[in-house]
């Protein structure tokens, strides 16, 4: 698959049951974080690990669909960490996100200052790649 366009239509095709979802998380509670509602019993359609549906999602299973049972589980989109130096931390980047991402934090923003006090832009480069 090459670039947005094709990746967009994709995932309107699953969406609208054309084309099957790899994986569907059925009848969790999803937590709204901007009214701070949950929304009991939605399903999650997710293809080439992007989100497709949120919703009712039984017409994007196929026979080589995996299903998830969330009934009684909650669902919340991935935290955002607004600030961090991850080389105080004393982590590699790859073992820092081991740690954080069972407990939910999908994204970061960093401020490399310590890195760049002491490796300059090459650092800052570094913990950009």
């Amino acid at each position: 698959m090459k670039g947005l366009p094709q990746l967009f239509r994709l995932l309107i095709d699953t969406a609208m049951g054309r084309v099957k979802a790899d994986l569907v998380i059925r009848g969790g509670n999803l937590i709204d974080v901007y009214t701070a509602e949950v929304i009991e019993g939605v399903d999650i359609a997710i293809k080439s690990g992007r989100i497709a549906l949120v919703g009712r999602a039984g017409h994007t299973i196929g026979s080589s669909t995996e299903v998830i049972d969330a009934k009684g589980r909650y669902i919340s989109p991935g935290f955002l960490d607004g600030h961090i130096h991850i080389e105080s931390s004393m982590l590699t980047l790859t073992r820092f996100a081991e740690i954080v991402l069972p407990h939910g934090t999908t994204s970061v923003f960093i401020d490399p200052h310590e890195i760049a006090n002491v490796l300059g832009l090459k650092g800052v480069k570094l913990m950009h790649d």
